[in-house]
């Protein structure tokens, strides 16, 4: 069970790429051998474009991946090193609890008014939702890394 939870967001974006991938070249075709186009195509990829940055985000800090200024910190004494990871991981995870946070808020107020996607007419909510969900799971893997990188030897 480990392995997959390791690997979930790999498996998301595998799969919202792939539904990019397909609305995308569905529109394509349409547009160019039935002269139509699918108009809510766009609506659904820039929807789940959102989706797949914040997955990809959560990967990135999952793998310690992410840009970082290491020139500076590896020259700095070892406490300064601790105290760089420490506040770089509550800055971050501050960041993405924040996102979250207003993600949540804004899908109370796509409810409260009613808001619908314009091409689809489907409640706005529903693409909303992704960002408080992977918000939250960007703010898990910045906790793993950060557990991770304090036990490395050179911290």
């Amino acid at each position: 069970m480990g392995r997959v939870t390791d690997h979930l967001e790999e498996g998301a974006c595998v799969l919202i790429f792939g539904v990019m991938t397909a609305v995308a070249f569905v529109n394509v075709i349409t547009r160019y051998v039935i002269r139509y186009s699918l108009a809510f195509t766009e609506e659904l990829v820039v929807s789940l474009f959102v989706w797949l940055t914040l997955l990809g985000t959560a990967v990135a800090f999952r793998q310690g991946g992410h840009l970082a200024f290491t020139w500076l910190v590896e020259r700095s004494p070892r406490a300064l090193r601790r105290l760089s990871l420490w506040l770089s991981t509550a800055l971050s995870a501050g960041l993405f609890a924040a996102l979250a946070w207003y993600g949540v808020v804004q899908i109370q107020n796509e409810r409260m008014m009613g808001t619908t996607s314009e091409a689809l007419a489907i409640p706005q909510w529903w693409y909303t939702a992704g960002i408080p969900v992977f918000g939250l799971l960007v703010v898990v893997r910045v906790l793993q890394a950060a557990w991770r990188a304090r036990r490395a030897p050179d911290r």
